[in-house]
């Protein structure tokens, strides 16, 4: 019951921590970023990392070692099925501002200012993003009820 209990709450910390970073990142980008605020949104990415590693730490032991419900609860799950997919989505949208981001770091590390050209489009990924999460977080809610079950 206690590992349980510690699953789902650190699961639910990742959801607050990553909801924050990705927000953070996002207003940290928007406008015209200076060297104060590309550091921020660097720092809020960090966290949005973290928060992902936590996620699919959590999430992945959950289901496989079925500590909430059983396994085949989840995959028969229409509700699991649409929160994987904003997941997936999420993913994908991350893939351009991580690898840049990355880049970012790099030249901040040496000295430099990081081409900022497309900080704007970061910053809406992130507020994506962020909706995406949302939508996560109804699905969740409503599969912990028992909705999204075939046949219900």
């Amino acid at each position: 019951m206690t590992l349980r209990w510690m699953l789902a709450a650190l699961h639910l910390v990742a959801l607050g921590i990553g909801l924050g970073a990705v927000w953070a990142r996002g207003r940290a980008l928007s406008g015209s970023p200076d060297r104060a605020a590309i550091s921020r949104a660097l720092s809020a990415d960090g966290w949005w990392g973290f928060a992902a590693v936590l996620w699919l730490a959590t999430g992945l032991w959950r289901l496989l070692r079925a500590t909430e419900k059983p396994t085949a609860y989840y995959l028969a799950n229409h509700l699991f099925w649409a929160k994987m997919g904003l997941f997936g989505l999420i993913l994908l949208l991350e893939l351009w501002p991580m690898l840049s981001l990355i880049g970012w770091r790099r030249r901040m590390r040496r000295g430099r200012v990081p081409n900022i050209d497309r900080a704007g489009a970061f910053a809406r990924i992130s507020f994506i993003q962020a909706v995406l999460l949302l939508g996560m977080i109804v699905a969740a809610a409503g599969m912990a009820r028992g909705y999204g079950v075939v046949g219900r």
